[in-house]
């Protein structure tokens, strides 16, 4: 099965999307995917090509989506809450030519792509697409998921047909059916919310409830008014809505589920308490289309991100790539149909990621109990993962060293109740200069996404260092932990 076909499950009088008060059915959407399909053809469009998707979650997001990989041609969807510096890379790395977005786009250097409004662009009548050739394989790339970069950028993993409907009918577990109504609180742009929501809602026939922007209370109001049964969402989310929800409002949901980041206990009991229903949880990468573990409905364990899935192989290694004990932490490999082909135009980051037997190494440290529950452990990168969205030091940190004054500089994620971690910018500055941090803050503000932007700036005397020059990050935690007990 192709991606694109998934939506042939639903019936046709069946209700596919609601979208701001639009009641579209399967027989609506097929026609608006053709509709898009044909127009982006008499653009040239044609297999292999790559289009951008700079959009907030909508019927037209999936239009064009399914539009694109019905071609043959490679999805590009690119988070919109990235500056113009980041969307640019993202655009030439990928050589998108075509960009559907909400809202033009400006840029500091010319960049050879046509934007098109994705809200009209379903509206022009073209002509008739021709159908894929009949040796068009399911191990064709479908999307490019771009991902934060250790060294500064971003890295776009390539995910096939196959893996993408593979963790898809993996998702069976969560029991959706054809008289479910899934809430799309997460952007589609993400891999977790694209597959876990839409994509397993469709394979389904199941009804999309599409939320553009998300808002503790309307969320709450579309649950209860549309009867929502099944909410997929990150623990910040929770977080919110518990505060705000009455148990009534949530009479209608059968199924919660939480990923993206580690899910606190304390949410997790505050959401119990009041509403007396578990929230399962997952674990996954974009790497892996993303979905790794997850945990069955009816079958929440608290702490555990849930099981190995049907289809996957599963190790857990030492530092030396021995397998270690049950009970025991190791780095969580994951081989099986899900897994991505690579990464796009960057063999060596594959290579590093992607071992000579087909292993993903995830960078991830679990342990797996007896029962064959997994948990999380600890992070061998040091990615910030705030309110669902990752963060990679390095990548802010580049941009830091850009700004006037700054000789050294260190990002670092600490806890915060809201959003679980938030990034923290320790800087030296160069002999004689002087960094106001206002300044600094509208200069990161301007070139990154708000959401990594540092919540917190201090101002060292001397960086730290390890015996062999590194910055000594966890001694610089260590002295702010501190600061802040005293």
């Amino acid at each position: 099965m192709l991606v694109h076909e998934i939506i042939n499950n639903g019936r046709d009088a069946d209700i596919a999307v609601v979208d701001e008060g639009r009641t579209i059915t399967y027989a609506a959407l097929k026609q608006g995917i053709r509709n898009y399909r044909n127009h982006l053809y008499e653009l040239g469009i044609r297999q292999g090509d790559r289009v951008g998707i700079f959009s907030r979650n909508s019927a037209e997001f999936v239009y064009t989506y399914f539009a694109t990989t019905s071609l043959g041609a490679i999805n590009v969807p690119i988070n919109f809450q990235l500056s113009p510096r980041e969307t640019a890379y993202i655009l030439q790395n990928a050589g998108v030519e075509h960009l559907l977005t909400y809202e033009p786009l400006t840029f500091d250097e010319p960049l050879n792509v046509t934007q098109h409004d994705i809200a009209a662009f379903g509206d022009k009548i073209c002509a008739e697409a021709p159908a894929l050739p009949a040796d068009f394989s399911d191990n064709n790339p479908c999307v490019i998921i771009y991902t934060s970069g250790t060294t500064g950028n971003p890295k776009g993993a390539i995910l096939s047909h196959k893996n993408l409907v593979h963790n898809t009918r993996q998702c069976e577990i969560f029991k959706c059916h054809s008289r479910c109504k899934s809430l799309c609180v997460l952007p589609m742009y993400h891999c977790f919310g694209w597959t876990c929501t839409v994509l397993n809602t469709f394979y389904r026939g199941a009804a999309l409830h599409v939320m553009r922007v998300f808002k503790p209370k309307d969320m709450i109001d579309m649950v209860r008014e549309q009867q929502i049964t099944d909410i997929i969402a990150v623990p910040s989310i929770f977080k919110l809505v518990t505060g705000l929800a009455k148990p009534e409002d949530f009479k209608s949901v059968r199924f919660f589920m939480s990923g993206g980041t580690t899910l606190p206990d304390k949410i997790v009991d505050e959401f119990k308490a009041k509403f007396g229903r578990p929230i399962a949880e997952g674990y996954g990468l974009s790497e892996a289309s993303p979905c790794v573990f997850l945990t069955t409905h009816g079958e929440e364990r608290q702490g555990s991100c849930g099981k190995k899935l049907w289809g996957e192989e599963i190790r857990l290694v030492d530092e030396n790539g021995r397998d270690v004990p049950q009970g025991e932490v190791g780095e969580v490999l994951v081989r099986g149909g899900q897994v991505m082909l690579g990464y796009w135009k960057n063999p060596q980051a594959t290579a590093e990621a992607l071992d000579a037997d087909g292993w993903l190494h995830t960078g991830d440290v679990g342990k797996v109990d007896a029962d064959g529950y997994y948990y999380l452990v600890n992070r061998i990168k040091e990615m910030i993962i705030s309110m669902g969205e990752n963060i990679y030091p390095r990548e802010v940190e580049e941009v830091v060293y850009q700004f006037a004054g700054i000789k050294d500089a260190a990002v670092i994620g600490v806890d915060d109740k809201l959003r679980g971690q938030v990034g923290a910018c320790f800087f030296e500055v160069q002999d004689g200069a002087k960094v106001d941090v206002r300044e600094l803050k509208k200069f990161l503000q301007k070139n990154l996404a708000l959401y990594k932007v540092p919540r917190e700036f201090k101002q060292i005397a001397e960086m730290p260092r390890t015996s062999t020059g590194k910055i000594a990050k966890r001694k610089i935690l260590e002295d702010y932990l501190a600061s802040k007990e005293a």
